[in-house]
């Protein structure tokens, strides 16, 4: 690489970069938390069809992922990507739907 090459982007170069969209490819045993002092939670708090966000990445091959009921540290062994999906998210994960509009 010499001096006039851009830099690698990190996110381009990482599985599961923040703003992706992930989902869970079997129940884990436990959930741990994502919180500052983490806790252990039942799997049950995260449907295997459910969609989540990658809001962080964290040491150990481990993403933090918000979804419906909480944040959560989840190896990236666990995770799957939807198909196509960048940083924005865009591929096969459900959008969230429009607001409604009371307008007339």
């Amino acid at each position: 690489m010499t001096r006039d090459d851009p830099a690698p982007n990190p996110a381009e170069t990482l599985a599961h970069p923040p703003g992706c969209q992930v989902r869970l490819l079997r129940s884990p045993t436990y959930l741990r938390t994502a919180d500052e002092r983490p806790m252990l939670r039942p799997p049950d708090l995260v449907d295997l069809e459910e969609w989540g966000t990658v809001i962080a990445v964290r040491p150990g091959d481990v993403r933090a992922v918000r979804f419906r009921r909480g944040s959560f540290l989840v190896p990236v062994d666990l995770l799957e990507a939807a198909a196509g999906a960048g940083v924005n998210g865009e591929g096969d994960a459900p959008s969230p739907a429009p607001a409604a509009d009371h307008r007339r």
